[in-house]
């Protein structure tokens, strides 16, 4: 029998230790991409349970409009950018938002072939109102870390990022 994660334990099948041991094996509690999923998932679940759902709102669509409250008006192509949303997915978001009267949507100034988007009246007072309960998730999750550390998580998920844009950059 073989410990996992959490407790849970595998008994190796008649006729197939053999097959077990030459598996490379990979203890999913100690790999990084499944930790910052692990906790990234279950934080977007208690959020959106707790604060998004009765305002009909997703996930992407709250990275949109905190992202609009943080920098003002974007071309949607920096918005894609800035939020990690493909582009084709946030046109389609962008139009839901649109109707939801959360976004508005405009030609650029500089140039006709340029959309600009940005946050509603509507839209902003609702950001106003969901980053407070946005910020306790965190202060709950980060509890028991010390700032110096939570520092030093950030500074380091932010690095390695940056690592894996710039392999997905070179193709």
């Amino acid at each position: 029998m073989r410990d996992m994660p959490g407790g849970a334990a595998i008994r190796s099948i008649s006729g197939f230790p053999s097959m077990l041991k030459a598996l490379p094996q990979l203890d999913l509690g100690d790999y990084l991409p499944y930790l910052v999923n692990r906790l990234g998932n279950s934080l977007a679940d208690q959020f959106m349970a707790g604060a998004l759902e009765r305002e009909r709102l997703s996930i992407v669509m709250w990275r949109v409009m905190v992202v609009l409250a943080a920098t003002g008006a974007q071309r949607q192509i920096d918005l894609a950018d800035l939020t990690s949303i493909e582009t084709s997915t946030l046109s389609r978001l962008v139009s839901r938002m649109v109707r939801q009267r959360l976004v508005t949507r405009a030609r650029s100034t500089s140039s006709n072939r340029e959309v600009v988007i940005d946050l509603s009246d509507k839209g902003s007072a609702l950001v106003a109102r969901l980053i407070p309960i946005g910020r306790e998730f965190e202060k709950k999750a980060v509890a028991g870390v010390s700032a110096a550390e939570l520092a030093i998580v950030k500074r380091c998920l932010r690095r390695m990022y940056d690592n894996v844009r710039r392999d997905d950059e070179r193709g």
